[in-house]
């Protein structure tokens, strides 16, 4: 297999047990035709099955790209892989940036970099295969169906290892990764790495009531007080999607998670024109859950829907009302999900006061290739211990389920 890009100079082989693919590493998505990219991704117009994941979509990706979200000038240049075969056709695809710091994955490794700086190193540049911003487990190892589905895996991930090295980079990280990409990626000599989120579960609930049904007393009065405290200075909750996207509810949600950003990371990661491009290119994959009182909304949260989920992302508000936050967030987000008979609800990152409100907990994976070998072997060994006690923690929580004990 070689490596290309777009120049002879920039040519390598890689090691894999089949050599006659190409990998392309790609700077922009305006160079990677939208069809190849969707038809490998599964999020081509009218074939959204239960696996469909907008964020893996070349209107999601390119539009944090055209926005001057996830570009360059602010740490994220692409370097996005596709694989083709003998014949030039692009049959696997994998996208990836070269960071220059680790804000917006979600996935800390501040230790890391402290610990291989102190020691004379320089961590950053790094190489990062994720969704820029976006903690919602997706495929990353994109693989056409016609072909060999490991084999194509197996070279993207011999593909990316083969870039850092050339690169000369510390490290190469694959965040929120499918179970299936981690398995190929580990068979690559990738480490492992675990952590948590609180994810919803819908039994089949015909409405709201029914899942309240299904929790403890405690937990389902502690609920229907929350929410009833949401909403009692008058406000009302709108669902916005498709046509009801248009640019003046937008500016009101940019508002909402400007003020957020502001607080959180110093200023915000996506821009303006962001969202006017998704909901131009994906709108039926978008759900507002917006709070209007006194005629104006005042609180909002985004979330983008699935084949089988909804993935709760930003929050933001300009006025403070107790306990909006979990109904814009939380309640709100399973009454959808049970409305349009979604099966999950994401709900982010982190969080353990999501269990009370019926969000159970759920291990992410991560895999990461550091070629230092001494390095390699004492984040090995760090991460030995972590995903002991993600598990550890995850079977704590468990106990403290919201949920009816089984008798």
């Amino acid at each position: 297999m070689s490596m290309s890009q777009d120049s002879p100079d920039h040519e390598a082989k890689a090691d894999v047990a089949d050599d006659s693919f190409v990998i392309r590493v790609n700077e922009h998505f305006s160079d990677i035709e939208k069809a190849d990219w969707d038809r490998l991704s599964g999020t081509a117009p009218g074939s959204h099955p239960t696996s469909y994941n907008p964020f893996i979509s070349h209107a999601f990706l390119s539009s944090l790209e055209e926005s001057g979200s996830a570009v360059a000038g602010t740490g994220w240049l692409g370097q996005h892989l596709t694989l083709e075969d003998g014949e030039g056709r692009i049959v696997g695809a994998l996208p990836c940036y070269l960071k220059s710091h680790s804000k917006g994955e979600y996935v800390f490794d501040y230790g890391w970099a402290d610990a291989w700086e102190r020691a004379g190193g320089r961590y950053y540049p790094k190489l990062q295969c994720s969704v820029p911003f976006t903690p919602a487990t997706g495929p990353r190892l994109l693989a056409l169906g016609t072909v060999d589905v490991a084999t194509t895996r197996q070279a993207l991930a011999a593909g990316l290892k083969t870039l850092t090295e050339r690169l000369g980079v510390s490290s190469a990280h694959v965040t929120f990764a499918a179970d299936a990409d981690i398995a190929a990626f580990e068979k690559a000599g990738f480490l492992h790495r675990t952590d948590q989120q609180f994810h919803f579960r819908n039994e089949d609930y015909g409405n709201f009531d029914e899942f309240l049904d299904s929790l403890s007393s405690r937990k389902r009065k502690n609920i229907r007080k929350e929410r009833a405290t949401a909403l009692q200075e008058g406000l009302t909750i709108d669902w916005l999607t498709g046509r009801d996207l248009t640019e003046s509810v937008l500016d009101a949600f940019f508002e909402f998670y400007t003020d957020t950003g502001n607080r959180k990371w110093g200023r915000p990661y996506l821009t303006r024109e962001f969202y006017s491009l998704i909901a131009e290119r994906m709108p039926d994959d978008i759900l507002l859950v917006m709070a209007k009182g006194n005629g104006r909304y005042v609180a909002g949260a985004i979330n983008f829907i699935g084949g089988d989920r909804l993935f709760g992302r930003h929050w933001g508000c300009i006025e403070h009302h107790p306990c909006l936050h979990f109904e814009v967030c939380y309640y709100q987000a399973i009454e959808f999900a049970i409305e349009r008979k979604l099966e999950f609800v994401e709900a982010g990152a982190q969080g353990e006061h999501k269990l009370a409100r019926g969000y159970m907990p759920v291990t992410t994976h991560s895999a990461h290739f550091i070629p230092n070998e001494s390095f390699r072997n004492a984040v090995a060994d760090y991460l030995e211990h972590e995903r002991e006690d993600v598990s550890r923690f995850s079977e704590l929580l468990s106990e403290h389920s919201p949920f009816k004990k089984e008798n």
